[in-house]
């Protein structure tokens, strides 16, 4: 229960934290990410890629990243949050385009989400493979752990992509400055560490060199 109590302490911490940081601030800070994401090798050669679409506020903008892999014509998934008896679960669902991208409506917490009507017939990312997942969270350590929102949507999806024949893709956590911590954040064994962060001044710190 202390580690369940860290954790909740923690992102009640960084809540506090994000709320307090300017919106040219996250601007210029996702600019900086951005610039550093697109030039990466694991990026240019990935074929298919997940990625979470960003809150009004509070976290990076991914708009830039889902704008160009579209362009690139790369295959484009994003989260798709749904019931499964009584599990609320995350899929990923492939976009079509940068248009189908624009016209999305808008979920209770501001982020662009496909709607239950708009799945059916959809590849989804889990099936076909990715070769790589943008990872949102509220912290992250030097130590490559994550601090999730406390739902365990990733933890749960990258379980299960995990009994698939699939290769484990590549797991970019994108963060601003703010969200880099010195201090270790707690977990568990079934929590997954990323492979490597992108922060907002530009840094790109990776697990595997």
């Amino acid at each position: 229960m202390a580690f369940q109590a860290a954790k909740r302490d923690l992102r009640k911490r960084m809540r506090s934290t994000l709320q307090g940081l300017s919106a040219t601030s996250i601007s210029q800070q996702s600019s900086a990410a951005t610039t550093t994401f697109l030039s990466l090798p694991e990026y240019q050669t990935a074929k298919s890629i997940a990625v979470y679409l960003s809150m009004p506020s509070g976290e990076l903008s991914t708009t830039g990243i889902v704008k160009d892999a579209l362009q690139r014509g790369k295959n484009v998934y994003i989260p798709y949050i749904h019931t499964q008896g009584k599990t609320s679960i995350m899929d990923m669902f492939a976009l079509g385009s940068v248009s189908e991208f624009e016209s999305l409506q808008r979920d209770k917490w501001g982020i662009p989400s496909l709607l239950s009507t708009q799945i059916e017939g959809r590849p989804n990312g889990l099936a076909q493979g990715l070769d790589l997942i943008v990872m949102p969270g509220m912290a992250f350590d030097h130590g490559f752990r994550r601090l999730g929102h406390g739902k365990g949507y990733y933890d749960h999806f990258l379980t299960r992509y995990s009994t698939s024949t699939h290769k484990m893709p590549f797991l970019v956590a994108l963060s601003l400055q703010e969200q880099l911590l010195a201090e270790d954040i707690p977990v568990v064994e079934h929590d997954w560490l990323v492979d490597a962060i992108v922060v907002g001044d530009g840094q790109f710190l990776n697990r595997r060199a």
